[in-house]
């Protein structure tokens, strides 16, 4: 048997729990994420549940610690800022329980208005923090409140992999999308969607089933750029993270912004389980001067 690898070795070898890709470990850790926000602040809940490495996009990619370690001294529930509360609907994790996500709406005011999408990663010390966090403002008003039962993405059920291979057929993976998406965005989209992901940019709610995906690509620019940036794998080599940027024509203007996904490994190949593009809104126009009389 020494054709095989030691990488292949190593994947086969991976420990799966019995209750394999149960996300109730990321439900659980985004739901105290949420709870530590009411009790402390949101600046001091997002530096207590992040990794010091974790990405947001502030309008770019920025470290999140040092968009929020500023914020902490005298801030806390009552400093002015609005209150935010939200809860997972959709939820993944990998078959080796270290790396998932979970999305669902922001409530503030008493208007739901926005999704999140987390992802997380369990730590050498057994908890979780968060490696990434951003939203997108949606229509959330028909969302399921937060005792509704959280929609789980089904495991996979392809064999094991190591995490360096799966990431280099995911980049491929990628690498596909971005160039048919030049030519037509929809089309590249429907040729990898998982039929149970879900997808998000538009002012739309996320789109779940083909229908939905169908109505959410239609609101989406008809060509779109898509550079890929980063991410990883799971240990298990069935469940993978990126990011990256994005640029398309909206009404015949240059539009920007950045992408982040999920994909699923599956027999047939990968899958896209979880899509999200947030636009960087161009800044205002600059007032006009005014001629001197």
């Amino acid at each position: 048997m020494r054709w095989f690898s030691a990488l292949a070795l190593a994947a086969l070898a991976l420990p799966l729990s019995a209750d394999a890709a149960d996300p109730a470990p990321v439900i659980a850790a985004e739901r105290a994420f949420a709870a530590r926000a009411a009790e402390v602040g949101v600046a001091q809940s997002f530096v207590d549940f992040m990794t010091r490495d974790a990405l947001m996009f502030a309008p770019g990619p920025v470290k999140a610690y040092d968009l929020y370690a500023p914020r902490l001294p005298g801030k806390g529930p009552k400093d002015g800022a609005p209150l935010l509360a939200w809860w997972p609907a959709f939820a993944g994790i990998a078959r080796s329980d270290e790396l998932g996500f979970t999305t669902g709406p922001v409530e503030s005011g008493g208007k739901r208005a926005l999704h999140y999408f987390t992802v997380w990663k369990k730590q050498p010390d057994g908890s979780w923090k968060w490696i990434y966090d951003g939203g997108v403002p949606n229509d959330a008003s028909a969302s399921p409140g937060p005792d509704a039962p959280v929609r789980a993405l089904g495991p996979s059920d392809a064999r094991p992999l190591a995490p360096a291979a799966a990431f280099a057929q995911v980049q491929a993976a990628e690498a596909t999308l971005a160039e048919h998406a030049r030519m037509d965005a929809s089309a590249a989209y429907l040729a990898v969607l998982a039929e149970d992901g879900r997808i998000q940019a538009s002012p739309l709610p996320p789109a779940e089933g083909l229908a939905a995906f169908r109505r959410e690509l239609a609101a989406r620019a008809a060509q779109i750029r898509f550079t890929a940036r980063g991410g990883e794998a799971s240990q298990a080599g069935d469940l993978a993270w990126t990011w990256g940027d994005a640029a398309w024509l909206q009404a015949g203007e240059a539009r920007q912004g950045h992408y982040v996904r999920i994909w699923q490994r599956r027999p047939a190949g990968w899958r896209l389980a979880y899509d999200q593009i947030l636009e960087v809104k161009p800044p205002p126009p600059r007032p006009q001067s005014q001629p001197q009389g």
